[in-house]
């Protein structure tokens, strides 16, 4: 299924809007590729700039330097999870069941046919598993906070959170526990792959077994 999302993001990510031309587009999509393919520490504007084709001069033009481009890619993914979550909410009828299906999406394996009608999930998916604490473990975080980059995170989690205290009013962490599976869910999926001795997925890789131990870790947080 392909779903219809669009988003406005920050300004104060970018110096020009790379919706607004279609270079623009480009960097943000070879971006997304390349970042995938060689990870962030050997992305340059160099190399983007290579596959576009286009000038170094021109990403700058867009982009104040690497790190705003990463927040901005990530900022795009926390987005697009959150409008998974209302759009595959809105019909169920019980917070158990709104959790069990938070956690399925979070898991984006399970989710393959659920594509941007744009921007390529799969890769950015790997990209937030990977990368996604460099965008605020890093010096300049209250600042960058002041500026509201981390708001689509917070809006995840804040509506992942309005679910655990559905589930149960009284359970006083709501926001921890929904910052907390978001970030097991990446952790555990990358030991699974690269890092086997620090989870119990390894043998089988299978994405339900992480499921499985996401919905124990939620329900016995929750559990009155």
């Amino acid at each position: 299924m392909q779903l219809d999302f669009k988003v406005r993001q920050n300004p104060a990510l970018y110096l020009k809007d790379p919706e607004s031309t279609e270079v623009g587009k480009s960097i943000v999509t070879h971006s997304i590729k390349m970042i995938y393919e060689i990870g962030y520490e050997k992305f340059t504007f160099k190399k983007v700039a290579q596959e576009i084709p286009t000038t170094e001069a021109t990403v700058y033009r867009y982009f104040e330097n690497k790190h705003r481009l990463l927040i901005y890619l990530i900022d795009l993914y926390w987005s697009f999870m959150e409008f998974q979550v209302m759009f595959h909410l809105n019909n169920v009828p019980t917070p158990e069941e709104k959790i069990k299906k938070i956690i399925d999406i979070l898991v984006w394996e399970d989710n393959v046919g659920q594509i941007f009608t744009e921007f390529d999930q799969k890769s950015l998916y790997y990209i937030a598993i990977s990368e996604s604490s460099k965008t605020y473990l890093s010096k300049d975080v209250d600042e960058n906070n002041k500026e509201m980059l981390f708001k689509p995170y917070k809006d995840l989690c804040a509506s992942i959170a309005s679910v655990f205290s559905e589930y149960n009013p009284d359970y006083p962490y709501a926001r921890s526990l929904a910052s907390s599976i978001i970030e097991i869910s990446h952790f555990q999926y990358f030991f699974m792959h690269h890092l086997p001795r620090l989870c119990d997925f390894s043998k089988n890789k299978n994405p339900k077994e992480l499921e499985a131990f996401l919905e124990s870790v939620a329900f016995n947080s929750l559990k009155p």
